[in-house]
């Protein structure tokens, strides 16, 4: 297990490094010049060299990759072209935004998803099985910001027991008023996650009831809820616990579109208005943060799998 650890983190870091240099290359590939955003249409080739100079647009793309590399490592994202503020403030102010709004989504999302798999797989044959997947299906097919405008309209506009976008200037030092304002955004991401997730969670729970361990712990007097939680709920997980970190990812990305529909302001309303004015300190800083999310990620499922399915550790361990 120690030498797969030490290999995965190895995956790790390598990973990241090629991330950093797809996203340094392809933001250079793109039209435009960095320059662009703190100069006018009426620009006379002074200020334009003058601005290229301020942004380090002049130097050779060697000298501009190292200077970068070298502030990524270092968590040090430079200045913003439009504000001229630290980016990695920034980020971490807003980060405190995202994540609530990612691990809050995903715990519902996930205790959701247990209840309508399980119901679905264990009554398939009843009415209500076939209509919880019948809602599974529908959720996957449905874009999240519809359903945030649907949440909106209802509980917003119509019942008015909840406000429709925003968040308290004094952010978490009033948590009340910090929860209510992320509950339809959370819900909002929650629905959609839990229609992917169900999937899942019932196609696993089918292959456990239909399982001789199962039926053999059956035959030997165990009663349906002691022959799952002692043989099915550990065979069950593996295959699941694989998709909870793609979910887990797909959620921490997916807050540009939630952020966006509720007013928000996280790390995906930042990336939209960085995206709009050019400003490339900000564009690869929330990048990188949103990279080293998604690969910390897979890390922890990898190792979880292997906690989970004794199988994994001893293919780990001979190899």
């Amino acid at each position: 297990m120690t030498q797969y650890l030490l290999r995965r983190a190895a995956i790790l870091v390598v990973s990241l490094l090629l991330a950093m240099l797809a996203i340094f290359i392809l933001l250079r590939a793109l039209p435009g010049d960095p320059a662009n955003a703190l100069l006018s249409v009426q620009a006379t080739p002074e200020q334009i060299a003058a601005a290229r100079a301020q942004v380090g647009a002049d130097l050779p793309i060697s000298e501009q990759f190292v200077a970068w590399f070298r502030g990524m490592v270092t968590l040090d994202f430079g200045d913003s072209f439009i504000s001229t503020l630290p980016v990695a403030p920034e980020i971490a102010s807003r980060l405190a935004v995202t994540i609530p709004l990612t691990f809050l989504a995903f715990g519902l999302a996930f205790g959701l998803s247990l209840i309508v798999g399980f119901i679905a797989a264990y009554k398939a044959d009843r009415w209500y099985g076939v209509a919880l997947s019948g809602f599974s299906q529908l959720a996957i097919a449905v874009p999240a910001f519809w359903v945030g405008i649907l949440l909106v309209g209802a509980f917003a506009l119509k019942l008015r027991v909840l406000p429709a976008g925003g968040f308290p200037r004094e952010g978490w030092s009033d948590p009340g008023a910090a929860l209510v304002h992320l509950a339809l955004p959370v819900l909002t991401v929650a629905l959609v996650m839990t229609g992917s997730l169900s999937r899942y969670v019932r196609s696993a729970t089918l292959d456990v009831l239909g399982s001789d361990y199962l039926r053999n712990a059956r035959a030997m007097g165990s009663t349906m809820g002691t022959a799952m939680l002692r043989h099915g709920l550990r065979n069950g997980a593996i295959p699941v616990i694989s998709i909870l970190g793609i979910e887990l990812a797909t959620a921490f990305l997916g807050a540009v579109v939630v952020e966006a529909v509720f007013a928000l302001p996280g790390l995906g309303s930042m990336l939209l208005k960085a995206i709009a004015q050019h400003d490339y300190p900000n564009i690869q800083g929330i990048l990188f943060v949103s990279t080293l999310a998604v690969l910390i990620v897979g890390f922890v499922v990898d190792i979880a799998q292997r906690l989970v399915d004794p199988r994994l550790r001893h293919g780990a361990g001979t190899s």
